[in-house]
């Protein structure tokens, strides 16, 4: 069983609209870095969205086809059965970030997990130890750098303790020593037998990757180096 296996999947907003996703078919394996690029507007998001269960369960449109999580369908799945296998770092990680304190931040997701305070405790510490941030525990999100800020949406996630996580161009707002630690965080998760989906615009960033596919017309195909 894979963590994720996409069968036929095809998606658009409205009736008599373009498809976005034409019977698209994605298998990635435990461990596996896959990475999704594709011009811009071609449907990169929407995948996303289809894969972290956000389509159906929160954005609206006509779904068929099948999205697998360890053997799962989405559509059978609560959003916080989903959070808690599938965790998603997006592109701005402001959007992600509420709270006036970094503890407060990565604390979030295991309190409405209603999970003793003891295991709270345990889970922000260890996200933040992963990331690199622990010493910044009390400081406030807004005042830290971008890629600072992205590494705490990543503990964030963390925290749920997934074991696939999707990075939805989540390094295309932060600069240089950003990226780096992004990317170098990612070749940790992987090593701890994380599953990774990057989707990504800047090919600099892709030498991560295990695979490398292309969005168009709807479907993925191996990437040959080109987006046109």
């Amino acid at each position: 069983m894979n963590p994720i296996e996409v069968k036929n999947l095809s998606f658009q907003y409205e009736k008599n609209t373009r498809k976005i996703l034409d019977n698209l078919e994605l298998t990635v394996a435990a461990g596996e870095i896959v990475a999704i690029v594709g011009l811009s507007g071609i449907g990169k998001s929407t995948l996303c969205y289809c894969l972290s269960g956000i389509i159906p369960h929160v954005y609206g449109g006509i779904m068929t086809g099948h999205v697998y999580l360890n053997g799962r369908d989405t559509r059978d799945l609560t959003l916080p059965q989903i959070a808690t296998t599938l965790g998603i770092v997006f592109q701005n990680p402001d959007n992600q970030l509420f709270s006036f304190t970094v503890e407060d931040e990565v604390a979030f997701g295991p309190e409405n997990l209603c999970l003793p305070p003891e295991e709270i405790e345990c889970r922000v510490t260890d996200a933040l130890e992963k990331v690199g941030m622990l010493k910044f525990r009390h400081a406030n999100p807004q005042q830290l750098s971008g890629g600072q800020r992205q590494l705490i949406a990543l503990a964030s996630v963390l925290s749920l303790q997934p074991e696939i996580l999707i990075f939805d161009e989540a390094m295309s707002q932060i600069d240089r020593r950003g990226k780096k630690m992004i990317l170098e965080m990612m070749l940790k998760l992987k090593a701890e037998g994380r599953t990774i989906v990057m989707i990504e615009h800047d090919l600099e960033n892709l030498f991560v990757a295990d695979r490398v596919l292309v969005l168009k017309d709807g479907r993925l195909a191996p990437f040959a180096g080109k987006l046109s």
